[in-house]
């Protein structure tokens, strides 16, 4: 696996290495030794699956706050989609800024996403299906998250006129969660 640093301290786009052969492949999508290795410290206590039917949907941006923060690997499995991540740690450098990824079932990359930050995508094809490593679990209490469209971080959605479920569209600007 291939760990490729980005332009923002903590995140990572993973490029699985596929071993082929007449038979086909195998290919090893998640090892804690070789995370270890780079310094991510990840164990995995739930993987989720989505599947969004439709091009243009937004899921997201969704975090958890402490003490259930979370840390998500996320890889598509089917379809296309712009995968992106917010840093919201205060103390960080890179506070507010963010980072999107194209994600396909063709080139494999995996996004990791540390804790600390709010995570969303959308959808660039019709019939896409998202797999999430988790390195927490589910916690509704917990649960939060920031908007899509807040003018703060003034992320570049490749499809206009997106289509969001009521929660996402009405999750808090940042400003309004810093109070």
């Amino acid at each position: 696996m291939k760990f490729n640093k980005t332009k923002i301290d903590g995140l990572y786009i993973i490029e699985p290495e596929p071993r082929v052969d007449e038979r086909g492949s195998f290919t090893r999508i998640f090892c804690i030794e070789e995370s270890a290795k780079k310094g991510l410290v990840f164990n995995i206590v739930q993987i989720n699956q989505s599947f969004t039917k439709k091009r243009g949907v937004i899921r997201g941006m969704h975090f958890q706050k402490e003490p259930k923060s979370e840390g998500k690997i996320v890889q598509c499995l089917k379809g296309k989609i712009y995968d992106v991540a917010i840093d919201l740690r205060k103390d960080s450098q890179t506070y507010g800024k963010w980072l999107g990824e194209e994600l396909t079932e063709d080139n494999k990359k995996m996004f990791y996403i540390p804790k600390g930050f709010a995570h969303g995508l959308q959808t660039l094809t019709d019939n896409c299906e998202v797999q999430y490593f988790m390195s927490e679990f589910y916690s509704s209490e917990n649960a939060s998250g920031v908007r899509w469209s807040d003018k703060f971080f003034d992320i570049k959605w490749p499809i206009k006129n997106a289509v969001l479920s009521e929660k996402d569209k009405n999750w808090p600007l940042v400003e309004d969660i810093s109070k």
